[in-house]
């Protein structure tokens, strides 16, 4: 064990408005103590390079990747995840849209979707599609092709304004 994973460090923060005090590691990824610690599996562990996505949770009301993210930076943070979400019903009109547009299949990157574009709705407003899909480029599905995901993000947009049906 290297002498980086041997220091641990104690952090106190807020994951789905419940407190929470640990002693992580130094050196341990958001996700992995967010997964591995936590049981909180719902975003996922993929490229390990901030690159896909899948690993999209909210600090401080900000979506990070949490594999690029330090458990130690969490320090008085408050961090959502898509379980946080789901329980607070704040995005259940997003995965509603997700079902009825087809905008999953695998599901694999879906977590990871619903909260970067749960952000975005949060910020007011209707994005235009190319916004939504600005606002998503940075989380890779390979199965839905993204005009399904972007449809079910503007239709919920659209139905928060007032504007249309989600």
């Amino acid at each position: 064990m290297t002498e980086m994973f041997r220091d641990k460090v104690d952090v106190a923060l807020t994951v789905n408005g419940e407190p929470v005090e640990a002693r992580v590691p130094a050196g341990q990824h958001m996700i992995d103590f967010l997964r591995l610690d936590l049981g909180l599996t719902g975003a996922h562990a993929s490229c390990e390079h901030g690159v896909c996505g899948a690993c999209t949770i909210r600090v401080d009301g900000v979506s990070v990747r949490g594999c690029l993210m330090l458990a130690a930076q969490a320090d008085g943070a408050e961090v959502w995840t898509v379980e946080g979400l789901t329980d607070t019903a704040a995005i259940t009109d997003l995965q509603d849209a997700f079902v009825t547009r087809n905008a999953l299949q695998c599901g694999f990157c879906t977590p990871g979707m619903l909260v970067a574009a749960e952000e975005l709705l949060s910020a007011g407003g209707t994005p235009s599609r190319a916004e939504i899909r600005e606002h998503l480029s940075g989380n890779y599905c390979r199965c839905t092709g993204y005009e399904a995901i972007v449809d079910a993000v503007e239709s919920v947009a659209k139905a928060r304004a007032g504007k249309g049906d989600a």
